[in-house]
């Protein structure tokens, strides 16, 4: 039976730009997707970097003007990976001209905007998808459902990171990041922080509720590629007290000049009856400990990412062999096309994105007001 086809329109090849490519790509090998795949154009800043991308990650089309791909009739899906001050444009434009969007985190640098990009989406009824596709692990998915079984008893607390040091060399120059317009290490890297406190906690603990929160800044000032320095006004490190609906509390950190860390997106759930610990990395592990194990033989035990974990057995038969950080984003994609096709709701729309930016705006807000706000 001949699937129907879906074209796919990429701006943006930087890193999360190929992390989408190489998504789509594995994606289409290792899952039964509702549709026939075509990589269709691909912009980029300039025709050169277009081309050469186009070249590169299988596209048939490149140009260099982001409007003419959203306007293009034969597109179908619009993935947006350019800097996060450029989202809401490019989103609002696909939405109207009636294409589905998948945009990077964050999903806009604030949350009026973001509230008005699910709005639109959700009038025109085309889907949406939001990059966090740390929670696609199946580790992940197997620790929502270990504490949503109960099998760690009441959940009593929290704690989450998301620290790596790209930004700890007070040497490196101001970038779109560091905008007040599209940056702070809250909203680039606590967001995956606290999307994946929620995505754990949410079915035992529910949402958070309130937060207290304390974002610095702690290098004033950055190169700015003329000669001169330019004022930094976003957070360096982010962190924020949680409480959840279920009275459970907890905490999170977003730091970006973490010297030493590469990817240390971690958790720790603990309950009356047992406790979760988690590395990024080494995302391949879940370790639980279990109250009901006998004195003198307790501790955390190693849990290996295996077939037992969907849907790790369909990109290998064998456990502990490992899946990668593209992996992940190829089961994002899968999960955002069976949306499309209408198998599934979306996985991580819009409006979950516009949940995120509100987290991270109460946060801020908290921190400038040296006191507990509770979420909107």
């Amino acid at each position: 039976m001949t699937k129907p086809k879906l074209r796919i329109g990429l701006i943006g090849s930087g890193f999360m730009g190929k992390a989408h490519a190489f998504g789509y790509a594995t994606a289409t090998r290792v899952f039964d997707l509702p549709y026939e795949l075509e990589l269709h154009t691909i912009a980029d800043i300039n025709d050169q970097a277009a081309t050469k991308a186009a070249a590169a990650l299988g596209f048939s089309r490149a140009t260099s003007d982001w409007r003419s791909l959203v306007a293009d009739p034969a597109v179908d899906v619009v993935n947006i990976t350019a800097p996060n001050a450029l989202h809401k444009e490019m989103a609002l434009a696909a939405i109207a001209a009636g294409k589905h969007v998948y945009c990077e985190k964050p999903l806009a640098p604030l949350a009026i905007d973001a509230s008005e990009m699910a709005e639109a989406a959700e009038a025109a009824g085309v889907k949406t998808q939001v990059g966090f596709n740390y929670l696609c692990n199946p580790m992940l998915g197997l620790a929502r459902k270990m504490i949503a079984a109960g099998e760690l008893g009441e959940i009593r607390g929290y704690r989450g990171v998301h620290a790596e040091d790209y930004m700890a060399d007070s040497a490196r120059p101001f970038t779109f990041r560091h905008d007040p317009a599209g940056g702070g290490a809250l909203a680039d890297i606590g967001s995956h922080a606290l999307a994946t406190a929620e995505f754990l906690m949410g079915p035992a603990a529910g949402p958070i509720t309130r937060v207290m929160g304390d974002c610095v800044t702690m290098i004033a000032e950055r190169p700015d590629g003329k000669g001169g320095k330019r004022r930094v006004e976003v957070d360096d490190v982010g962190r924020a007290f949680l409480r959840f609906d279920s009275g459970a509390t907890g905490s999170i950190e977003g730091n970006w000049i973490a010297t030493g860390r590469k990817m240390q997106h971690d958790f720790e759930v603990y309950g009356t009856k047992g406790a979760l610990a988690f590395s990024q990395e080494r995302f391949n592990e879940l370790h639980f400990f279990s109250t009901e194990d006998r004195r003198g033989r307790q501790g955390f035990r190693r849990i290996e990412a295996a077939p037992d974990h969907p849907p790790y057995g369909l990109f290998c038969v064998a456990p502990g062999h490992q899946l990668g950080f593209n992996d992940l984003k190829a089961i994002e994609v899968a999960g955002f096309l069976d949306s499309i096709a209408g198998r599934r709701p979306e996985p991580f729309n819009f409006r979950a994105g516009l949940r995120i930016q509100t987290l991270v705006e109460t946060i801020h807000a908290s921190s400038c007001a040296g006191a507990w706000r509770d979420v909107r």
